[in-house]
């Protein structure tokens, strides 16, 4: 557990005692301290981003060679994982080095409203305070706050969006039904021209980009080229960054801390036309799914109910689910719809990967490059029709598991793997052990240390390089709730060999990975690894805090306003008024009955 990391002060408190006698060494050492002899660090972050890259076993036709060239140079870790498997959490939980739950936060309520992380240091701040520049632009936290950073660029963009002057609307190619989902997870497809286009009401369409907020059109010019996408925005403002650093003398120039964050191949998946072209559809290498793999497993059964399922039914399905039925009702069949959808994230990879290869021009061709660490990663991965699901968000190891790459010259060995488990909160300690960084990464009493481990002897021995972190990867699950019980959410513990998940209800998987690395058999039901499932349960149990013990969750209540109501009081209050909503007749009204009640009352109020 790292919660201050010093190796200076000792020889500064040395110096102070002999200045007379060693003025020069004091001199020297306070140099060193002020850390202009430490790092630059660039730490790269894509969205939704996972094993589909070239040396992680993802896809067989995936094209990155700006990636490869980064992992030539570095470690691959083929077995590292989120925390969380959805982006405004997991990014929480990278940039604060704190496991949610340590600091509550398991969903979207903004990271700074969580007493024990705005009580800590961010890995941004942390090096600000031991004296680092520190510069970024683009999705890194998913709640921006611009005060944690000297210098920032451009706030997160999901553009470019198909636009009607008034609406975002779904790429105008992408069929219905998947694209009634939304103009974010219900779209995909090349950036072309779409002049002389209209929405099914007849309003012109144009692209545009900006955020939430602001509104930015983007042309596709008569020479096929496009605008910048924000993307390619935050591209252009890495290099310009790097560009200057480059340029000023080492001996006047701060480590510097830069931080870029891509949106792709987060949703929606539209990238310039080029990069569809690299992957004929009708080519599309499909992944290996077994049909009927989603029997055997639990996560519907804390999810909502699917259309067409009895209220009592054990089946539940969530968005993932969603997005993978629509998705093949659109097409003529489950291959064909996986075919269009893989090419676009495909696409969006290699549209990144080209971002990722101007900041190594800059930083290879320059004298950054033998004093630079480069991390590159993801929040989470996504699942690409395994199990019927197309999403983020599951304990399964296509949500999971996240690529990682680390160059760090001089320590990290060149060209090499990593098939242990780590995780995203390594690696805050990670860097500041790389960057000998100093002090506490608490504010106060009410913050918390860091929770993860430095993996600093991987990089330097990746099969035999001591680890002092746990044998496990643990990733909880998000489930949008009023406030939190780290006891009462959702696990998954991924060891070398094996994956096990307990849900909130108690229904438990077991995979063997090393010989069912598809996770296809749950194996938690077999008596003869009982012994096991009880060591994965007393080991997931010394992982969590005590029961009874929950950090602060943020206040809901808006001052001069009613405390909320919880979702519990609301169900409750509908069975009240509804008691025919209990379509067992058990007593208890649960979450799938009241959607089914609710659904029938909507529907015989239209006839």
């Amino acid at each position: 557990m790292h919660r201050s990391v010093s190796t200076h002060s000792w020889l500064l408190f040395a110096c102070g005692t002999i200045v007379m006698a060693m003025g020069t060494i004091c001199v020297a050492a306070a140099k060193q301290n002020d850390g202009t002899d430490r790092p630059n660090v660039v730490f790269i972050i894509c969205d939704d981003l996972n094993d589909y890259i070239e040396g992680f076993n993802g896809h067989p036709q995936t094209v990155t060679p700006n990636m490869v060239r980064l992992a030539d140079s570095g470690v691959r870790f083929t077995q590292a994982h989120c925390n969380i498997p959805i982006c405004g959490p997991s990014r929480a939980c990278l940039f604060s080095g704190i496991y949610p739950h340590n600091s509550g936060c398991y969903g979207f309520t903004k990271w700074d409203t969580y007493e024990v992380l705005k009580n800590s240091r961010t890995l941004m701040d942390y090096f600000r305070q031991n004296k680092y520049y520190t510069v970024g632009t683009g999705k890194l936290l998913h709640h921006m706050v611009r005060g944690e950073w000297k210098n920032f660029g451009n706030r997160a963009d999901y553009g470019p969006f198909a636009y009607d002057g008034k609406d975002n609307q779904p790429h105008p190619d992408t069929p219905t039904p998947y694209s009634e989902i939304g103009p974010v997870d219900g779209s995909f497809g090349p950036l072309v021209n779409i002049e002389g286009r209209t929405t099914k009401d007849g309003r012109p369409l144009m692209w545009r980009t900006g955020g939430w907020q602001k509104v930015d059109e983007l042309k596709i010019h008569r020479s096929g080229e496009n605008d910048p996408t924000p993307d390619e925005k935050n591209g252009d403002w890495a290099v310009e960054q790097l560009r200057a650093l480059a340029a000023t003398k080492a001996k006047n120039r701060k480590p510097f801390f830069m931080g870029v964050g891509f949106i792709r191949p987060h949703t929606p998946l539209i990238v310039p036309q080029k990069f569809f072209n690299m992957f004929p559809v009708d080519e599309i290498s499909l992944p290996e799914i077994l049909d009927g793999d989603i029997d055997d497993t639990f996560a519907q059964t804390i999810r909502g109910l699917p259309e067409g399922k009895e209220p009592n039914s054990e089946r539940t399905e969530d968005m993932g689910g969603k997005l993978f039925h629509k998705l093949v009702e659109s097409y003529e069949s489950r291959d064909d719809a996986l075919r269009h959808f893989i090419q676009a994230y495909l696409a969006s990879i290699a549209s990144v990967d080209e971002q990722v290869g101007r900041i190594l021009d800059v930083i290879d061709t320059t004298e950054l490059k033998d004093s630079t660490i480069i991390v590159l990663t993801s929040d989470h991965g996504w699942g690409m029709g395994e199990k019927d699901y197309l999403y983020k968000n599951s304990l399964w190891q296509e949500s999971t598991r996240i690529p990682l790459i680390v160059r760090a010259p001089g320590i990290a060995l060149a060209d090499t793997t990593c098939d242990r488990p780590v995780s995203l909160v390594d690696i805050y300690p990670t860097l500041c052990d790389l960057c000998d960084l100093e002090g506490d990464t608490m504010k106060n009493e009410k913050g918390h240390p860091l929770d993860g481990h430095s993996f600093r002897p991987l990089l330097k021995d990746p099969t035999s390089g001591t680890w002092t972190g746990p044998d496990e990867a643990l990733t909880a699950l998000y489930k949008w709730r009023m406030k939190y019980d780290p006891h009462k959410e959702s696990y998954s513990l991924r060891s070398s060999g094996w994956r096990y998940i307990r849900y909130e209800n108690g229904k438990e998987e077991l995979y063997n990975t090393a010989s069912d690395p598809n996770e296809w058999e749950n194996l938690a039901t077999k008596t003869k690894h009982q012994d096991r499932i009880q060591r994965f349960r007393q080991t997931l149990a010394s992982r969590l805090p005590e029961k009874g013990v929950a950090p602060p969750q943020p206040q809901w209540k808006a001052p001069g306003k009613p405390e909320p109501k919880s979702n519990e009081y609301w169900k409750d209050l509908y069975f009240k008024k509804n008691p025919d909503a209990d379509a067992d007749k058990d007593g208890t009204l649960s979450w799938p009955e009241l959607q089914a009640h609710k659904k029938v009352v909507a529907e015989e109020a239209t006839q």
